[in-house]
């Protein structure tokens, strides 16, 4: 297995370099300290599994890097790590391409589990509750035709995801705030998420307007 950091901070991309060798005792991690030193890393290495990318390199706009990455190399997954950790820039980053967003707050348990998901295919949220996401599993985005949802809670989640109380999306939809409570706990439950900010993410990943 061979692994990308992209961070131009010597110590903490030596220390995610150490934390990523606990996913495996023969992985290879290559580092990358810009933009420019990323790029030709990755097209001298077309085997690589995953690149760690930080949104915030000298020089360098980290989501328009991000969405050039993810054109030039579109077969190869990116999972941000960011200080950035407010949900603007989660729901930027997929929309850009990411396969997951993790806060550089969070514990290195949380990164490993990240890594675990996306090399699985999967895709990794944060999850405000301090949970790993991937603990529970990979979280694979569906397609529109996938919800099992009935048009009174697509109706519910197009509001939602506008940020939306459950209170004034009953308002308008003429539903009580319990009725709302209902439809939103089964929209999480379909999406396999736990919060708004995820839901919002999910939205942009099925090409809802958020």
């Amino acid at each position: 297995m061979k692994l990308l950091v992209v961070e131009d901070h010597a110590l903490v991309r030596e220390g995610m370099t150490l934390t990523l060798r606990r996913l495996d005792r023969r992985i290879v991690v290559l580092e990358a300290s810009d933009a420019s030193e990323a790029v030709d890393l990755i097209s001298r290495n077309p085997d690589l599994d995953l690149v760690l990318l930080d949104l915030r390199l000298p020089g360098c706009n980290g989501f328009a890097l991000l969405k050039s990455l993810r054109n030039q190399f579109p077969m190869i997954p990116i999972l941000v790590v960011s200080g950035q950790e407010d949900a603007s820039s989660v729901n930027r980053s997929i929309q850009a391409g990411a396969s997951g967003f993790v806060p550089k707050s969070s514990h290195t348990d949380v990164l490993l589990a990240a890594c675990r998901t996306v090399l699985d295919g999967g895709i990794f949220l944060p999850d405000p509750a301090g949970v790993p996401a991937g603990r529970r599993g990979p979280v694979f985005p569906p397609t529109a035709d996938d919800l099992d949802l009935t048009a009174a809670q697509r109706r519910v989640f197009d509001l939602l995801v506008q940020g939306l109380s459950n209170r004034e999306i009953g308002d308008q939809l003429g539903l009580t705030e319990g009725t709302v409570k209902v439809h939103v706990s089964h929209i999480f439950r379909s999406l396999g998420i736990s919060s708004r900010s995820q839901a919002v993410v999910m939205a942009a990943r099925l090409g809802m307007k958020v």
